[in-house]
């Protein structure tokens, strides 16, 4: 994503740090409304990975030849808590432990990051990532712009805030497939031409998972997503199925399984 969200980040104790970040309320991802905002889940996300990023530049010893990416990620929310913004933007603070952190060769190629996020002293959500050294990307995107095979819902039906951040469409025999409608999306691909990133794998997960169940995005406490094999800009198929409390989803691509996740949904009362 290309905001910067992080404020400031402090050492606490030898694995344990503290964050201020600020969440824009015209963050490209929020939904639109005249009152009050809620931030999109994937804020959080980011903020962590940014967070993490800084720690291993200032705090980790080995050397940093690449960034590393995050291959597996968890939130959760507490709607009650989650807070929304009115103004300009939404000061929120953090808790982070690092854990698991492995080298290779000299070289940092593994660590955890748990962040638990407050807002006013409260804590509303947290969320885990685990990153790893990343491989080449096998391939690359065919740089076209959707497909007349291609039905795609609307923004709304799958909880985003336009047409260009629509990630996933019906293809033909009625196969919902990752195919986003703008392949140079800067926030949800950061201008990558290859692989998806664990963040926009996640965020179609919880689009096929909206458009599956009719929930409106309100109703989403909490996302997870594991990256298994790389993950094609385009075409990979994408299958969800209900199960306690949300939606599970699979990822395939090549017919082989790419990604697996879950979309925790609260049930309107």
């Amino acid at each position: 994503m290309a905001s910067l969200l992080i404020v400031s980040l402090r050492r606490l104790g030898s694995r344990c740090f503290a964050a201020e970040c600020q969440w824009p309320r015209l963050h490209p991802l929020n939904e639109r409304s005249l009152t009050a905002v809620t931030h999109h889940p994937l804020i959080m996300v980011e903020s962590t990975r940014q967070l993490a990023v800084a720690l291993a530049g200032a705090y980790f010893t080995g050397t940093l030849r690449t960034p590393l990416r995050p291959v597996s990620v968890s939130l959760g929310l507490d709607p009650r808590l989650r807070p929304t913004e009115e103004g300009g933007a939404t000061d929120v603070s953090a808790r982070l432990v690092v854990s698991d952190l492995a080298s290779e060769d000299g070289a940092l190629s593994a660590y955890r990051v748990t962040a638990e996020f407050l807002h006013e002293g409260t804590p509303f959500g947290s969320c885990r990532m685990h990153l790893v050294r990343p491989g080449p990307d096998p391939e690359r995107l065919d740089g076209t712009n959707g497909s007349p095979a291609l039905l795609y819902p609307a923004a709304p039906a799958v909880g985003a805030a336009t047409d260009a951040d629509v990630m996933v469409a019906r293809a033909p025999r009625g196969r919902l497939v990752i195919a986003p409608r703008d392949l140079g999306h800067p926030l949800l691909l950061g201008g990558r031409n290859g692989t998806m990133p664990a963040p926009a794998v996640m965020e179609a997960g919880r689009q096929a998972a909206l458009l599956q169940s009719g929930y409106t995005a309100a109703a989403v406490v909490g996302l997870r997503g594991d990256l298994q094999a790389p993950v094609p800009g385009r075409g990979a198929e994408i299958e969800v199925a209900p199960e306690p409390g949300g939606v599970r989803f699979l990822v395939t691509a090549g017919g082989r399984p790419a990604a697996t996740g879950a979309v925790t949904l609260l049930r309107p009362r």
